[in-house]
């Protein structure tokens, strides 16, 4: 980490040049020498770092000589980081944005050194002028003091002798989306998983409780997830439940996860009595066969309330819980024959799922690596476990030569007698194996708990914050470059859990195996701490270690704010997770002056002190679902390095003050969910926006020349990512939609239009909403765009002539478009791989039209819908006829790449065209109120016609499976 830092340090000093220090503090002699000093200090330890960083390991006196250079390289990295910030003031950086004169305001709060009070007080009375004198003399002070320091740390290092380590230029390996190694066959189980889902399956009990015991790293969750989604397992439960549970053992918590899943409409749900809670899930599924997996449980201390709230279900439900303690199997009233006991894995098993991930996407003469030698060696190491083997194959994924697989092996790594479970000595092999860059971003998250599902967009604009993304000084990269470490991060096995997007196979979330989470804690015991305040600890007596850097508050004690964190002044991060947060004292970050990332969600906050706006450094600010917010202080226009502003569903929240036309560096505002938010006008100011998720559109009023509008967006020239813009129907006309520019947004993807009526039915009042189809023509998108969703459109027509020339769209939604009953022609549009039409209710017929094929004998071969993978019809209430073409026509290939089809709710819809049995399709599902087609399905049972759909793997009709048996009948799972 130290590595990482002190390049960081040094792009600093380079960027503020020899002419910027000679206008700004030319008036303290010598202090251009400092500056030189401070870098000619930084180098001489820069190449030494990554062997200092090894041996802190087993040798105390070098991670406390770590310690110091780290502490003192982050005071560095504060003033470098204020003395730029007053350079851009004071260079008119604001003025040239259009800022008024008030915004260029000196540090007047600072500690002052080297001026006496009485020529202070004469030199405040020049305003700005002498503001910029005593600027300068205080960062002079404070650089030379620190050099001082850091002159003392740079002679100790020869107490140690370092070996020096040349680093080339990082080069971060970007692999294809797809080339990380999911492992989805469990390995060497099937004995074990066989037995799981025979006592699943079983009619012998009320909730039976399966344990699943084993120690650290055996793959115990894995496991589970294997049998939780086996297709023995979905077609047998009515309802799947996954609960990650952890430590404490929170019964409110839990019950909550139940009812989420069980998607029942009840008030209850957001209750925090346990009683209430138990009430709904005994309702909820009464007389259901459930099958619920409680994942990594530790101490089920309130078992017996949450078991009895699980009795009104059906007898043969079954309860799977993973833990690594028989005693707590026994807690929960399980008995050893229904009791799974995970061993290691055999070296053969092992060495098999070494093999899977060390040669994944590799030349077949590579694995000539994988002499017997080799073999034995690896099996020693991983000694039969599962995460160890996986850990330590991801980084040999990237060793070209047989001598760098036996360096690795031979590692004094393995030695290490402090690092005292088996499986961190691959991690820690495979973390130094990383850049500094790299590791630092690690690092950063085991600041959140156990179990955290990471978003990746949100954890690399926290790496962002913490400017661990800037090495190259690139800032126009940084996100470029974060993603870079997120997969470099998923390729060498340090996260898990993914959820992909549908359409792309992007990872969007993920989480971090436990063993992981601890041994990042083993790194970073000083400076990260997760900080639970127990019922019986007093908060008074609570020691927070003022070596603290980054702290997650997880609960308070007695509601009170815990003043102790004060006492960390070098904290830079703070994340405060618990739900029963108390209002904020007025001067809650005056004295937490070095905060990078500030993350206050699901709090209940009500209020954020004006104190917020001292944060000169902060760049990273959360507030999400903070619902009874009902302001923000004026004072947040104030921090003028704020990157990120999140706001997600502060559902309260009225308005944005028009300081944060101020905030010049903000470029991402997320506001998704906050209707009722009056967004000023003057956000269009802030020209280096890169991110505005949600504009909900407000109708006019007495005040709308301040309100922002749609064709303010053209103001915003970096906007990228995703835009949801809502209740468009309040738009005057298509020349609002025009002047949004979205033309020339080329890293605009994905774009949500959502019209806002909230009526579906009466035809007569179509004309009223003419003006939608105006307002859609309007728009001109770049080609670039990768998604579009349609919602509640009004108008008869929906295919402007802008949407058949995205020929990069991958993914379209049309929802709730009641009056067109005609579908474009889409077949046509090159790209698309998902397509979802839900309640266009006037659809009767959908034609050859929809394929892009028109009547005429087509002259030239004709591809329809070529990458399409994924096609959902839902609540199409009056669709009778879905046309086809002739089977001899080979000139016409339809739906090639076609995998997945889903007809939901469509009551009158007679039969399906018979070129989708052309197409390689894998799952069929026809659900729901699909009776006609249903039967339409039955009735070709037993004939010629079951040969054309044999190579659909899954068929589901009303909730049940499919069964193929030969060309015979289609039976009913």
């Amino acid at each position: 980490m130290a590595e990482a830092l002190v390049s960081v340090v040094l792009q600093q000093l380079a960027s503020i040049t020899l002419e910027q220090i000679e206008e700004e503090v030319n008036l303290v002699v010598g202090v251009d020498q400092e500056v030189q000093n401070l870098i000619l200090h930084l180098q001489a330890v820069q190449g030494l770092l990554q062997d200092a960083e090894e041996r802190q390991v087993k040798e105390a006196n070098v991670k406390n000589w770590l310690y110091n250079l780290k502490d003192v390289s982050y005071q560095i990295n504060d003033v470098l980081d204020e003395w730029n910030t007053a350079i851009l003031k004071h260079m008119g950086k604001q003025e040239k944005e259009g800022e008024n004169n008030d915004l260029v305001l000196a540090k007047r709060n600072k500690v002052r050194f080297s001026i006496p009070s009485f020529l202070r007080n004469i030199l405040i009375c020049f305003g700005q002028i002498g503001d910029r004198i005593i600027m300068r003399h205080d960062i002079a002070k404070r650089i030379k003091e620190i050099n001082e320091r850091l002159n003392w740390i740079a002679i100790l290092r020869n107490n140690y002798n370092f070996q020096s380590t040349v680093r080339g230029t990082e080069q971060i390996e970007r692999s294809k989306t797809t080339s990380f190694v999911n492992v989805s066959t469990i390995i060497g189980r099937e004995e074990e998983k066989n037995k799981v889902l025979s006592m699943l399956k079983s009619e012998s009990g009320h909730q039976l409780v399966i344990p699943i015991v084993g120690m650290g790293g055996l793959g115990k969750t894995a496991f589970a997830q294997s049998v939780y989604n086996d297709q023995n397992v979905t077609t047998h439960f009515h309802k799947r439940i996954w609960v990650c549970v952890s430590d404490p053992f929170e019964e409110i918590k839990i019950a909550k996860a139940i009812i989420e899943v069980l998607k029942k409409d009840d008030d209850r749900k957001n209750s925090n009595v346990f009683q209430t809670l138990s009430e709904c899930i005994s309702e909820n599924i009464d007389g259901i066969k459930f099958l619920l997996v409680l994942d990594d449980v530790w101490n089920p201390t309130m078992w017996d309330p949450l078991k009895a709230a699980l009795q009104k279900g059906d007898a043969n439900s079954r309860i799977l819980v993973t833990t690594r303690n028989n005693t707590v199997a026994f807690m929960m009233e399980a008995t050893n024959d229904h009791m799974i006991n995970l061993n290691k894995l055999s070296d053969r098993d092992c060495l098999e799922l070494f093999h899977r991930i060390a040669f994944f996407d590799k030349e077949k003469d590579e694995s000539k690596l994988f002499d017997e030698d080799i073999k034995n060696k690896i099996a020693k190491k991983v000694d039969g476990l599962p995460l160890a083997a996986k850990t330590l194959a991801s980084l040999m994924r990237y060793k070209k030569t047989r001598n760098e697989w036996v360096a690795v092996l031979e590692s004094k790594m393995w030695e290490l007698e402090e690092v005292e479970q088996q499986v961190f000595q691959s991690l820690l092999l495979s973390y130094y194996d990383l850049t500094p860059a790299v590791r630092r971003c690690l690092l950063f998250c085991v600041v959140f708990p156990k179990d955290y599902e990471f978003d990746r967009n949100e954890l690399i604009e926290c790496w962002m914050s913490q400017e661990y993304l800037s090495m190259k000084g690139d800032k126009e990269k940084e996100r470029m470059i974060g993603q870079q470490y997120f997969d470099n991060l998923v390729m060498r096995s340090f996260f898990q859990d993914f959820v992909k997007d549908e359409v792309d196979g992007d990872i969007i979330s993920c989480k971090m195996h436990d063993i992981v989470h601890d041994f990042l804690q083993f790194l970073t015991k000083n400076e990260c701490f997760i900080m639970e305040v127990a019922e019986s600890c007093k908060e008074k007596n609570m020691v927070v270690d003022n070596k603290v850097r980054h702290l997650n508050l997880m609960s308070t004690y007695n509601d009170s704010f815990p003043v102790s964190i004060y006492n960390c002044k070098g904290l830079r991060t703070l994340v405060i997770s618990t739900r029963k947060l108390p209002p904020l004292p007025s001067d809650s970050f005056s004295k937490l002056k070095s905060i990078r990332t500030l993350k206050l969600t699901e709090n209940s906050i009500k209020e954020v002190p004006e104190s917020i706006g001292g944060l000169v450094h902060l760049r990273y600010l959360d507030l999400s679902e903070n619902e009874e917010l009902e302001e923000l202080p004026n004072s947040v226009g104030n921090l003028f390095n704020l990157e990120t502003l999140r706001l997600i569903g502060c559902e309260g929240l009225r308005e944005l003050p028009v300081s944060l036309r101020k905030l010049v560096n903000l470029k991402h505002l997320y506001i998704l969910g906050c209707e009722s938010l009056k967004v000023p006008k003057e956000i269009g100011r802030l020209r280096n926006l890169q991110i505005l998720d949600y504009l909900y559109l407000k109708d006019g009023g007495e005040d709308d020349e301040g309100i922002f509008k749609l064709g303010d967006l053209g103001n915003l020239e970096q906007l990228q990512g995703s835009l949801y813009i809502a209740n468009l129907k309040s738009a005057k006309d298509g020349s609002e939609a025009k002047n949004t520019e979205l033309g020339n947004k080329k890293n605009l993807l994905h774009l949500i239009l959502h019209f806002g009526h909230h009526y579906r039915g009466d035809p007569e009042r179509a004309e009223a909403d003419l003006k939608d189809e105006e307002i859609l023509n309007g728009f001109q998108v770049h080609t670039n765009l990768e998604s579009l969703n349609i919602r509640n459109y009004q108008s008869t027509s929906l295919c402007p002539s802008w949407m058949m020339s995205c020929h990069n769209l991958r993914r379209l939604e049309f929802s709730e478009v009641p009056f067109c009953g005609v579908l474009a022609p889409l077949g046509k549009l090159p790209s698309f791989e998902y397509l979802q039409i839900r309640w266009m209710q006037s659809v009767k017929k959908v034609g050859v039209e929809f394929l892009g094929i028109t009547g005429k004998t087509p002259q030239t071969l004709i591809k329809s819908f070529p990458k399409l993978k994924t096609l959902k019809f839902e609540n199409m209430l009056q669709w009778e006829e879905w046309e086809g073409v002739e089977e001899e026509d080979s000139k016409i290939t339809i739906m090639p790449s076609l995998l997945y089809l889903e007809i939901y709710h469509c009551p009158w819809l007679k039969a399906l065209p018979n070129f989708l049995w052309k197409t390689p399709l894998r799952e069929l599902s026809i659900e729901w109120n699909c009776w006609i087609l249903a039967e339409w399905f039955k009735t070709r049972c037993g004939t010629e016609w079951v040969k054309k759909a044999s190579h659909v793997q899954n068929i589901k009709i009303n909730g049940k499976f499919v069964k193929k048996d030969g060309v015979g009948m289609l039976e009913e799972d």
